[in-house]
């Protein structure tokens, strides 16, 4: 099985539908509304998506609930052939933005990340993600606690949500507190904002990667801009098909966002909700889109230039990515 490296994924949005029906049911909540008669995730559309999202996600109430949650994704991941994984977490569910709170929570986290290392060798890296549609104001604190707490497992700041709501330069202030405590900067546009939501996106926030991006297709210079600026996209095609942000896998522009010379990775975002993993991501690209074995593998090696990691982990993951000679 082909390494991979996963940029792209949001840890709640990675929880198992078995995973979030037993905890629903050890703490005596009903939402079996959130799940079809095969017991997995059911919505229509994106709105309809995020509330099936924040329903599954209030089930995890505690530092222990995340921990098993780390542990469970993880698993899943490292069936996948993930070596390195990041993954979005958001103080707005772990403890509502309390730093003090957050610092319980993320050290349950971390401890199960680093069990999952030693039991499965996959590495995790947080992301401290902030909320789109929960207004500028709610980032604040969430930056706040992001600032407070970098360094080794928490390497990086980004937002995510209804990209439609704002414009990115609502959002400054908190990206430029992430900035100067130290974080690598990401940010979720171009999945449903036209190419001028990338190109604000990139400047008004300053960051170095783009979650999705896709949209940048539209606008070539754009894309050479992206090109010559280094700028990486954490694409994650199953989910944009599954969404309907493209018409259907073979509409996807990946191909053609590469071919411009744009740095592409490859994630599978919330994969139990989009009914996807890493193996069914990498065979639709090389069977509807005709990705060869070393266009995948360079990809893999763009995520990993693009990880933010510290360069001891890179060289380490580097190690296990290329194939034994």
């Amino acid at each position: 099985m082909m390494p991979k490296i996963e940029l792209h994924l949001h840890l709640e949005g990675a929880a198992p539908p078995a995973f979030i029906r037993g905890l629903a049911k050890e703490k005596h909540v009903d939402i079996s509304g959130i799940f079809d008669e095969r017991g997995n995730y059911v919505y229509n559309g994106f709105e309809e998506f995020l509330a099936v999202y924040e329903a599954a996600t209030s089930v995890l109430q505690t530092p222990d609930d995340f921990a098993r949650l780390v542990t469970a994704v993880l698993d899943q991941s490292a069936e996948q052939g993930v070596i390195y994984s990041e993954t979005f977490l958001s103080p707005d569910f772990c403890g509502n933005a309390d730093v003090a709170a957050w610092r319980e929570y993320l050290h349950a986290m971390q401890e199960a990340a680093d069990r999952a290392e030693r039991l499965n060798g996959i590495t995790l890296r947080g992301i401290v993600t902030a909320i789109r549609h929960f207004g500028p104001e709610r980032a604040k604190p969430v930056a706040l606690c992001a600032a407070e707490t970098v360094g080794g497992f928490i390497t990086g700041f980004g937002i995510a949500g209804a990209e439609l709501m704002g414009r990115p330069r609502d959002f400054a202030y908190s990206f430029d507190l992430a900035r100067e405590a130290g974080l690598r900067l990401t940010a979720h546009a171009g999945e449903w904002g036209g190419p001028d939501m990338v190109a604000d996106t990139i400047r008004d926030l300053g960051v170095e990667r783009i979650g999705h991006g896709i949209n940048a297709i539209k606008d070539l210079a754009l894309c050479e801009q992206i090109a010559e600026a280094g700028i990486t996209l954490e694409v994650c095609p199953g989910s944009n098909v599954a969404l309907g942000a493209v018409k259907g896998w073979k509409h996807h522009p990946i191909r053609k966002l590469r071919e411009r010379g744009v740095r592409v990775t490859v994630s599978t975002d919330d994969p139990p909700f989009f009914h996807t993993t890493m193996t069914r991501e990498y065979q639709m690209l090389a069977e509807v889109l005709g990705f060869e074995d070393e266009e995948l593998m360079d990809m893999n090696r763009i995520a990993l230039e693009a990880a933010f990691c510290d360069p001891e982990t890179r060289a380490r993951i580097a190690k296990k990515l290329e194939p034994a000679t």
